[in-house]
């Protein structure tokens, strides 16, 4: 090499030995102090197990829960109305007011009724005096009739007045009924106890019985709820253990309501398929209106089956599917559920006892991922 290339050249290998030491650098840089450059869990190595938390499952005795949409409507509700003409002078319930069984509810003017009831008593009197006259004047002629001194004639009609007499006696008795009844009737009483409703009247109209509906009242405790049942759900309905009624809040949680039923059609819907079932549920505090769509939930029987956290089972192109750990892998399973009970699915099939179901981190889960599952109360404690 003549010394002209020699001196070109040791800069050349300067400059590639400074470059070669900064490319280090960086490789040093970018790997993390204490972090190995390679194997298991590195660049080249398969990825860690994830941590999961698995219930182990096993078959227990759980309730056969139907859950329908149903009507409420009060056990009793009546029509208060007016059951003589007159004008309606006071009102004397609030209207929604809760009301006892005989609370004086309106008043219809009494003043033409007190007059009727006391005409009928005149003529009562009247046909009393009427009738002791006859009975005098009947009393008279029987002695003369034995003697023969008056015709037999005079003797019957004697004794047919007092007869009379007697007939028109009872008849004016009845009028004084009617009457008393008819004033009786200008005092309007709660015939149940209930919630009444808004009035029908204003006071000053006159009312009567052809038109006169005053308010309503209902009973809300306790409360009826009408649903509808399947056909092929009804005959759950006919076991020895089935019956029990509960409703459940817009969150799904039961309210503090429960009862049974106290009624079931004997037919079915030929237009809907669905057979007519009424529940009785006390409801002392009136959470339950009537009118109101709730949720109801029935217990049609007992079953074997395995309950399953809600979030660990999803709906799949193939139906619903859990994830179960075999092997130290997730492997989906698909599985048939019933209703609920509480926050868990009723699973019928697709487990069996022992079976680890992955109830978290499922967003992340694939087929034959390698997990590493630990028990609920495990994984609370580590949190």
């Amino acid at each position: 090499m003549t010394p002209t290339l020699s001196r070109i050249a040791r800069p050349l290998r300067a400059a590639a030995l400074l470059m070669l030491l900064m490319l280090a650098g960086c490789q040093r840089a970018q790997t993390p102090p204490g972090a190995p450059s390679g194997g298991p869990g590195g660049a080249g190595g398969p990825p860690p197990a994830m941590p999961v938390t698995a219930r182990c499952v096993s078959a227990q005795t759980v309730p056969v829960l139907i859950e329908v949409v149903g009507q409420a409507e009060g056990s009793r509700e009546v029509e208060v109305r007016a059951r003589v003409s007159g004008v309606l002078e006071r009102q004397l319930c609030k209207e929604g007011e809760r009301v006892r069984v005989g609370a004086p509810l309106f008043s219809i003017e009494r003043a033409p009724f007190e007059i009727a009831l006391a005409q009928v008593r005149a003529q009562i009197a009247q046909d009393q005096a009427r009738l002791a006259q006859t009975r005098r004047e009947a009393d008279r002629l029987r002695p003369l009739a034995a003697m023969q001194a008056i015709s037999q004639r005079e003797a019957d009609d004697a004794a047919s007045n007092v007869s009379l007499a007697e007939a028109a006696l009872a008849v004016t008795q009845a009028r004084l009924r009617e009457a008393e009844l008819n004033l009786s009737y200008t005092a309007v009483a709660a015939p149940i106890a209930g919630s009444s409703g808004r009035a029908e009247k204003s006071v000053g109209s006159l009312v009567g019985p052809a038109d006169g509906l005053l308010a309503r009242i209902t009973q809300a405790d306790p409360i009826w709820v009408r649903f509808a049942l399947s056909e092929a759900e009804a005959p759950l309905l006919r076991t020895s253990r089935a019956g029990t009624v509960r409703l459940l809040d817009a969150a799904g949680q039961p309210l503090p309501l429960t009862g049974r039923l106290n009624f079931a059609g004997s037919t079915v819907d030929t237009r809907l398929g669905t057979v007519g079932l009424r529940a009785e549920l006390s409801n002392p505090a009136l959470a339950v209106m009537p009118g109101q769509f709730v949720r109801v939930q029935v217990q049609a029987g007992e079953q074997r089956a395995w309950l399953v956290p809600q979030a660990a089972v999803f709906s799949g192109e193939q139906g619903r599917i859990g994830w179960t750990v075999q092997d130290g892998k997730a492997v989906p399973t698909p599985v048939e559920t019933g209703g609920w009970v509480g926050g868990d699915w009723v699973v019928k099939k697709g487990l069996k006892d022992g079976d680890r179901v992955i109830v978290d981190n499922l967003i992340k889960m694939r087929p034959g991922a390698a997990v590493a599952p630990r028990d609920p109360a495990a994984a609370a404690a580590s949190r």
